[in-house]
């Protein structure tokens, strides 16, 4: 017996690292010191920071990978994986400085997880950070083959008396919302368990049938990867608006990350009608007769980010969020005291 008849090929491993080499090397900083292939990857700070603070975030990209492995978009969930961890850290005003992923499977597929790996690298050069290194582990029994998990690391650093971390906000503060791209990368059991019963209903699925009210097919809407937010607040940073708190719309929706980013003796008070409800939200509730309050406490609904700040600060956020590209609008309000009780926020539907 030997390592490849127990189902681990040493050589197809050292072939895939050579194989994603140009990916990794695209997303190079100016800190990064050496290259691929050591047992470590060397970053040093920028220059010029005066009390730098490093801020790191870890995650995954959950059941998601389910679904696009099944329809074969391995590209995309590289994307997803970068930002689900990007857009945490950057919450607190911080700029991403590297990355880090984790790729575990039951027998290595070269052509689907180098592209994951080329979406790595393209999340990466869209936040603007270094993809300093990974590890791909063969687990043959423990994974199926074909099958593969991801989860990603990332560190960004921040001067201390810059962060953000909601201890600005005040009442009378707006509430700004920044458009997601979908369903991100949260709520992926519950779609699953509506596409299983979709199937159940009508005998079989057609993932590529047009999604009503949309041009695109339903898994591509499903599947699209989530939407980095990295260049918003670079550019609002740059363009001195003094943003209070910053919240990315994860897995718990509005109700539980929103208030993540406000101060004890405020809430945040929103109004539902301030958007309109993109049109894969309303599938999935009609589909899964989902109720409202469910809706709410799983998926983002179309709003992927929010941020805090002064209502003479609004005016020129808003111009910022329209220069590089993002959807954003006025979502509610800071307000003195506790939410009403039983709430997170104040005018959620009941």
């Amino acid at each position: 017996m030997d390592y490849r008849s127990a189902g681990v090929d040493v050589m197809a491993g050292r072939a895939f690292v050579e194989r994603i080499r140009s990916s990794v090397e695209s997303t190079r900083r100016p800190e990064v010191i050496g290259g691929l292939g050591g047992f470590g990857g060397f970053c040093r700070l920028p220059d010029g920071l005066r009390q730098p603070l490093l801020v790191a975030g870890s995650d995954g990209v959950g059941t998601k990978l389910e679904l696009a492995q099944a329809h074969g978009r391995h590209h995309d969930v590289g994307i997803d994986l970068v930002a689900m961890c990007v857009n945490d850290v950057i919450t607190s005003g911080a700029e991403p400085l590297f990355f880090l992923d984790y790729i575990a499977t039951g027998k290595l597929s070269p052509e689907a997880l180098a592209a994951v790996v080329e979406g790595i690298a393209d999340g990466c050069r869209q936040s603007g950070c270094a993809l300093l290194g990974g590890e791909t582990a063969e687990m043959p029994g423990f994974y199926g083959p074909g099958r593969y998990d991801l989860a990603g690391f990332c560190v960004a650093v921040v001067e201390a008396d810059a962060v953000v971390d909601g201890r600005h906000v005040r009442p009378g503060d707006k509430i700004l919302a920044v458009a997601s791209s979908g369903v991100h990368s949260n709520g992926f059991s519950l779609v699953r368990r509506i596409l299983v019963e979709e199937e159940r209903r009508h005998g079989s699925f057609a993932a590529d049938a047009p999604l009503p009210g949309d041009r695109r097919p339903l898994i591509e809407a499903l599947l699209a990867p989530t939407r980095l937010y990295t260049a918003l607040v670079k550019a609002l940073r740059q363009a001195a608006i003094p943003v209070a708190g910053m919240a990315h719309i994860t897995g718990g929706g509005l109700p539980e990350n929103l208030p993540r980013c406000l101060p004890p003796g405020v809430h945040g008070a929103i109004d539902p009608g301030s958007w309109h409800r993109p049109a894969l939200f309303r599938w999935l509730q009609e589909a899964g007769q989902v109720p409202e309050a469910d809706l709410w406490n799983t998926f983002n609904l179309g709003v992927g980010f929010c941020l805090v700040l002064p209502a003479a600060a609004v005016d020129p956020a808003l111009a910022v969020c329209r220069q590089t590209g993002y959807e954003a609008w006025i979502l509610g309000d800071v307000c003195e005291g506790d939410a009403p009780a039983g709430a997170a926020l104040a005018g959620l539907p009941a």
